[in-house]
């Protein structure tokens, strides 16, 4: 006989799924199973026992033509043919079974159960009953493989029942519930399906074989699987057959393989077996079959299975998630349950409910049903108007209470026994879940229920977990990036929505969020605010909405802007500064180490704003002493920020930084110069400036004296090499040598400013980690690393002011009129330098020199002595200077009756006219 293997969607040709199928509708067998005084349909018995008495009721339609033979065989291993008397014939033409139906017992030591339908012919009855006499295990092994097979396609035909009941446009929907049905069924659906385009996922899902089943054992232990060969072993070894597809693992392929080979050795002249799968609803049994009956010899005979004989074995219900907790005011409330994929896929389960755990002493509470609902992913609550009213807990009387209850009776009426005062009802309360297995009862797990709305919400911190010890907090939240924040209450499963206004919005933004219960805080409520810019710096209101609750519970939090990045510290022996290296640096408010409270050193008015990154200095308040800091200690910075947060970073004192004193200095006397400048400490551009540095400890060969604008725009280095500026003394003392033009350029001015740095020689960097000596302070770490680069900052003095940098103009000749009322005019070029030019010392009423001014030409005031102008300068406006000019008058005009020769040799010669 050609069988082709039942198609789940495998690798299976054409023409053998075409007769493969278990697509035949067959016919109808009423089935009822009695035990003691409860009835149950067949859909309802998962297993039978010695006793149990069996309804058996053909159904076929008035026109049936064909007359058959129903056998029922009880039957008893593989070893052990049952006996004549375990075979019962039923004509299923008989009027009396047509109306009444046929009773059977099942025999004690029966173990299966199978029925065979057979056309009606001479000795089919003897002919049927040698063939199971002859092998029983083969029918055994078919019973088994035929309630496998109808177990795993019960399971398959409900997901495909469900899917379809999710929007094919909704590809969210379909990936939940399908993960949901995926979950409760023990399935493994098609992922590829869920890579295809939208259009395509569900009908993907929906194909026949999109879905593998897995074992999940209950099925095995339902049927009793037999010593000679796990279900599983045979689903692997069918399923890697060529006509299986090769590989393609189906519990349910590899059943009916098994099942096939070993019927289509049974067929005689007469009969030839096909199996018939049953699909019980409510009493009918519904056959489905792979092949089309035959009436002609070889003729078929319809081999059906019934539940196993056996103990009761109830369904290993748990879980999915053991930290989940019920809202009880929820609209639909469902527990996510699973291990059983029968309770789902079958009608074995029944009159399920969940029986409220109340304290001892308090009246019973009404049981609420459960619905299994794969769709949903567990056992759906029925709640009725009797659910909605909260639990009380119940609390013994005090003595107290008793006796003014007794003292209350009234003398000849029927004693009141003592109620128990009520209390407030708990927010918590647990539910075990109960039901019918078939004739037995069975208990499932116990579940977490919340039965009122949660209160008393809150920011909190998670307790630290050794896996993740940096758990979040509240001052994590951080404008524009994504976080997430931990609320806790009373009772936190009934949110259903959460929302937040950020600052400077009116718009509210829904929020996911996600419990996440801990042993010690069992409330907690993980809520996730997305990255982007919609989150600005400043307060966030969220609004927490739960079942049961008609107001919103309000939270506040704040969002802060990106907080410094702090790199290092760097603090010197003794000193009273320190130096903050990192990022964002304009936070930093002060820097507390111990009872030390540095302050950042006010910005120069000239100078750039506080850094965004590289270094910034704090220092200690003028009239505070020296800090009692020392050499290696190990200390803790606590950087406080600007909006109330707090950084730490350790420190490691280094050694004390170089002490340095100016001596003396010296700027180089060229020609007499047109401008005398009137601050000792101002000096030109183009002279050269000697100065004299001594230093508490020994400079070394290797360092550096360096020079730099209070701005920190121009720099240069002097050192101890040759053509490198500086020249020893002494151990102590350094000689300097300063070319500013050479150095700076034309265009520096303003004040100079110096100090001496003692370089960090090579493999001795502070920078490096802590010794084996400091092993036993574990807040040590490495020092300060220059703007975050990882290079050792080097000790250096404090600055010292140096000079101011002048640029001078190149003055020309002062040309005036004889008449002193009159104004001169100034010659000269880069007058642009010059701001104000005053005859008075006092500059009274100064002529300004306007911005840019770019003539060679400056009409100034007439000088009241010989050529002498007071000027400011624009890179010293605080000084005023003085300009010694030669002075040319013009020539007076010539006496009368003089000749012109004679007036003009007089002029040239003394320029005055002597008497004759």
């Amino acid at each position: 006989m050609a069988v082709a293997i039942v198609g789940l969607g495998l690798a299976i040709s054409c023409a053998a799924q075409s007769q493969g199928r278990f697509d035949l509708v067959g016919p109808k067998i009423d089935v009822r199973v009695s035990r003691g005084a409860q009835t149950l349909p067949i859909a309802a018995v998962p297993n039978l026992q010695p006793g149990d008495r069996i309804w058996l009721h053909p159904d076929f339609p008035p026109t049936q033509s064909v007359k058959y033979l129903l056998i029922c065989v009880f039957l008893r291993g593989t070893t052990n043919p049952p006996p004549d008397t375990w075979f019962t014939r039923i004509e299923t033409w008989d009027k009396h079974v047509r109306q009444e139906g046929v009773m059977v017992t099942v025999p004690e030591d029966a173990q299966q159960v199978v029925l065979f339908m057979a056309p009606e012919t001479g000795g089919d009855f003897s002919t049927l009953k040698s063939a199971v006499q002859g092998r029983p295990g083969a029918f055994v092994r078919a019973s088994q493989d035929l309630t496998e097979a109808g177990f795993e396609q019960a399971r398959i035909e409900k997901y495909m029942a469900s899917i379809r009941l999710v929007p094919p446009s909704d590809p969210m929907d379909l990936q939940k519930h399908s993960d949901l049905l995926a979950r409760t069924l023990a399935l493994k659906p098609n992922e590829s399906c869920f890579k295809q385009p939208v259009d395509m996922q569900f009908t993907c899902l929906t194909q026949t074989g999109s879905q593998i089943v897995l074992d999940d054992g209950h099925g095995q232990t339902v049927i009793n699987a037999l010593s000679n060969g796990a279900g599983s072993d045979l689903i692997n070894q069918a399923s890697y057959t060529q006509a299986a597809g090769g590989g393609l693992y189906s519990a349910y392929v590899g059943a009916i393989v098994d099942m096939v080979r070993i019927l289509s050795n049974l067929h005689t002249a007469q009969y030839q077996y096909i199996p018939a799968i049953a699909f019980p609803q409510e009493a009918s049994m519904n056959l489905r079959l792979n092949t089309p009956p035959s009436f002609h010899n070889p003729k078929s005979v319809l081999i059906i299975a019934l539940p196993s004989v056996q103990k009761a074995q109830a369904p290993p219900l748990r879980t999915a998630d053991a930290r989940h907790v019920a809202c009880l005011l929820a609209p639909t409330v469902v527990l996510p349950i699973e291990g059983a994929p029968l309770v789902f896929s079958t009608a074995f389960g029944h009159d399920i409910v969940l029986h409220l755990n109340t304290p001892p002493g308090a009246p019973a509470e009404p049981d609420i049903r459960l619905l299994p609902d794969a769709y949903q992913g567990g056992l759906v609550l029925q709640l009725g108007a009797q659910h909605h009213v909260p639990l009380r807990d119940q609390r013994p009387l005090t003595e107290a209470e008793k006796a003014a209850a007794t003292a209350s009776v009234v003398p000849g009426a029927a004693p009141v026994p003592p109620q128990p005062k009520p209390i407030p009802p708990p927010i918590h309360l647990t539910g075990t879940i109960q039901g019918r297995w078939g004739f037995d009862s069975f208990t499932g797990p116990t579940v977490e229920l919340q039965q009122l709305p949660g209160t008393g919400w809150a920011l909190t911190t998670p307790p630290s977990d050794p896996l993740s010890p940096d758990a979040p907090r509240a001052d994590d939240l951080i404008a524009g990036h994504a976080a997430e924040l931990m609320l806790t209450s009373t009772g936190s499963a009934c949110v259903h929505a959460v929302t937040a206004q950020p600052a400077g919005s009116t718009a509210e933004m829904a929020l996911t969020f996600q419990l996440e219960p801990h042993l010690d805080q069992p409330n907690l409520l993980a809520v996730k605010l997305p990255s982007g810019r919609a989150m600005l710096p400043g307060d966030l209101h969220l609004e927490i909405q739960q079942y049961g609750q008609p107001r919103t519970d309000s939270v506040a939090a704040r969002a802060f802007a990106e907080p410094a990045h702090i790199a290092g510290v760097q603090l010197y022996a003794g000193d009273r500064s320190i130096t903050v290296a990192g990022a964002r640096l304009e936070q930093v408010e002060k820097v507390r180490v111990g009872d030390l409270i540095f302050a950042p050193v006010p910005v120069d008015p000239g100078a750039t704003a506080a850094p965004l990154s590289g270094t910034l200095r704090l220092t200690l308040p003028d009239n505070a002493p020296r800090p009692p800091t020392h050499a290696s200690d190990h200390l803790m910075a606590r950087i406080q920020l600007r909006d109330g947060r707090e950084l730490s970073s350790p420190i490691v004192v280094a050694a004390p930084r170089p002490s340095v004193t100016l001596l003396s200095k010296t700027a180089e006397a060229g020609p007499e110069p047109t401008i005398k400048l009137g601050n000792p400490d101002d000096l030109p551009l183009s002279s050269m400036l000697t100065f004299t540095l001594k230093s508490t400890t020994a400079f070394p060969r290797n360092g550096q004296v360096e020079v730099e604008t209070t701005d920190g725009t121009l720099r240069t280095v002097l050192t101890l090499a040759p053509a490198g500026g500086l020249l020893l003394q002494d151990p102590h003392t350094v000689v300097a040598s300063l070319d500013p033009l050479r150095s700076f350029g034309p265009s520096a001015f303003g004040a100079l400013r110096v100090r001496e740095v003692f370089p960090v020689a090579p493999g001795s960097s502070p920078s490096e980690k802590p010794t084996a000596a400091e092993a036993g302070h574990p807040e040590a770490a490495p020092s300060l690393a220059s703007a975050g680069t990882g290079e050792a900052v080097s000790p250096a003095s404090d600055w010292q002011q140096l000079v101011t940098l002048v640029r001078l103009p190149a003055l020309g000749q002062l040309q005036c009129a004889i008449d002193v009322t009159q104004p001169c005019t100034l010659s000269g070029t880069n007058l642009f330098l010059v701001s104000a030019i005053s005859t008075d010392p006092a500059l009274a009423n100064p002529v300004s020199v306007p911005d840019g001014y770019t003539a060679n030409t400056l009409t100034v005031p007439h000088p009241a002595s010989s050529g002498t102008l007071f000027l400011r300068l624009r890179d010293d406006p605080t000084a005023v200077d003085s300009a010694l000019l030669p002075l040319a008058l013009p020539s007076p005009p010539p006496p009368r009756g003089r000749s012109a020769a004679h007036a003009a040799v007089q002029h040239a010669g003394t320029g005055t006219e002597h008497p004759n």
